[in-house]
């Protein structure tokens, strides 16, 4: 057996080592995934309310706890703790107490209407069952609030859970445990495992979990979905977007530059519903730009010392070279770059500067791809439709904002994005109501997460179907067969839909003689 490998966790923003993880191995995750397996029916067998009991703690435990929460997400991945807490943290005290109200609504027994009044006999219900084992594969940008939408879905809903959290974010990795733990859940219901990325996906789909929850890149997201489909195992899969913000003549400009500021920058750039292109009304463009230059000046970027800065740093120095590729590629193919470096003296880290692109245009990586930094691609428009068109060219679709103050324009702006959530007169907050559906459309995704979609997405529905006719010996339509069983249905069908009435009242008389049959054991 091979050493347990020691991953070092460094703070972006400061470059200094914060903590040491050991890192698991594919047998870790097998023995993580028999465990579950086997305390998982005695959790689903406990009603609703006393898993909530549970979970409820992890909430107390988090509110007990936010300012040590918010400062290990801030050293973990350079945001700032303001961010930490107002994205992370308080999103998933309010989701914690949504879930565990809804639940009990969302995944009770329902009952169904009889479709037709001649099978009126037949009466079902529809019951939520729990998928067993839910595997969740975390990413590093949020990696406090969006492993824990779905770490509550699954265990109110029944299920065990076993976690990879990014490499990167492990520290937050650990205070998730401990707010897990505060719950004190059976033991073996909860798993977290620190795995290598390159192996993780796999190693859940061929070891036995039953559905798989991933938010990541697309090409990472195509290759679990090639390796499930052998397995017919499912999927949820968030893949990220480039999210377009449409600005109308009528919009209120200062609203929409503090909109486009926050959006595009906040968490350094590094969300997945962040603003990647703008698109703004030629009659304002100008007024627009002008505002938006100097409240970005205002914008203080740097370590969080004293909740003093607005900006952090970026996560990753992968994520560091692609900002700068995609600037690079813009400025090659004649956009206007301007820049807003740190006025901090001696500022170290993963920081970039602020970003302004203007003059881009469809073929610059800053407008086809993800660019994840703390960067504004800015481009103007005559019509309405001509920014519709814009913004829906692209292979993402997670979420679009309008703005303006024409709400009724706005709805119809809307209904014609194609994108998973469409906000209007803001953006990047949808992810922090727990009600409101999560995922996008085309390449940003399969599948949705929080709200009661989220919920039933932990489950699969099984509907029991019962007969409540006494004295039934056998259906009509079964054996043996003979030309007044097919009449008989046939007058079913005339008596139902048929426009004559003779018809009607003819379907009728054969349907009942065949009908009366069925409490015969004979033909």
């Amino acid at each position: 057996m091979s050493e347990s490998k020691s991953i070092k966790s460094i703070n972006p923003a400061t470059s200094e080592i914060i903590g040491y993880t050991e890192e698991n191995n594919v047998s870790d995750l097998i023995i993580a995934i028999e465990k579950s397996k086997k305390i998982q029916p005695d959790w689903a067998l406990k009603s609703f309310y006393e898993r909530r009991e549970y979970l409820l703690k992890i909430r107390d435990y988090i509110v007990e706890n936010a300012d040590l929460i918010a400062k290990t997400i801030s050293e973990d991945t350079g945001k700032t703790r303001i961010d930490a807490l107002s994205t992370e943290v308080f999103p998933i005290t309010m989701a914690i107490s949504y879930y565990c109200k809804i639940a009990p609504k969302v995944l009770r027994k329902k009952r169904l209407k009889a479709g037709n009044i001649l099978l009126i006999n037949k009466r079902s219900y529809v019951d939520r069952v729990p998928w067993g084992v839910v595997g969740i594969i975390s990413p590093w940008n949020y990696p406090f609030a969006i492993p824990f939408h779905e770490i509550i879905m699954a265990l109110i809903a029944g299920n065990a859970v076993v976690l990879k959290v990014a490499t990167q974010t492990l520290e937050v990795g650990k205070i998730i445990q401990k707010c897990v733990d505060a719950a004190g859940l059976p033991s073996g219901l909860f798993h977290l495992l620190n795995i290598p990325g390159n192996i993780a996906g796999d190693a859940f789909i061929e070891n036995g979990i039953n559905k798989l929850f991933f938010t990541g890149s697309v090409p990472v997201g195509k290759k679990l979905m090639k390796s499930a489909s052998e397995k017919l195992l499912p999927l949820s899969l968030e893949l990220g977007g480039n999210d377009a913000m449409i600005i109308c003549e009528d919009a209120n400009l200062f609203r929409a530059v503090g909109g486009a500021l926050w959006a595009g920058l906040s968490n350094s750039g590094q969300s997945c519903a962040g603003v990647e292109r703008i698109y703004v009304n030629s009659k304002i463009y100008d007024n627009f730009i002008t505002l938006l230059k100097e409240e970005i000046r205002k914008l203080r970027q740097g370590e969080d010392i004293d909740f003093n800065v607005e900006i952090g740093s970026l996560t990753t120095e992968n994520q560091l070279k692609t900002v700068k590729q995609h600037i690079r590629d813009a400025e090659e193919k004649g956009a206007k770059i301007t820049s807003y470096p740190s006025t901090r003296e001696n500022i170290s880290g993963l920081f970039h500067p602020l970003t302004i692109i203007e003059n881009v245009n469809d073929d610059m990586l800053v407008m086809k791809e993800e660019t994840f930094g703390p960067v504004l691609a800015i481009t103007k428009f005559e019509t309405i439709e001509e920014a519709i068109t814009k913004a829906n060219n692209s292979n993402l679709g997670l979420t679009a904002s309008i703005w303006t103050n024409d709400k009724e324009n706005a709805h119809l702006i809307a209904s014609k994005l194609e994108a998973g959530a469409i906000t209007i007169n803001d953006h990047l907050m949808s992810h922090g109501l727990a009600e409101t559906p999560w995922g996008g459309f085309k390449q940003s995704g399969l599948g949705r997460t929080h709200s009661y979609l989220g919920l039933e997405e932990m489950t699969q529905p099984r509907v029991v179907i019962d007969d409540i006719m006494p004295g039934i010996q056998k259906n009509m339509w079964w054996y043996p067969h003979n030309k007044s069983i097919y009449d008989g249905l046939k007058g079913g069908i005339e008596f139902l839909y048929s426009k004559e009435m003779i018809k009607r009242f003819n379907g009728l008389g054969k349907l009942i003689r065949v009908f009366l049959g069925s409490f015969s054991r004979y033909r």
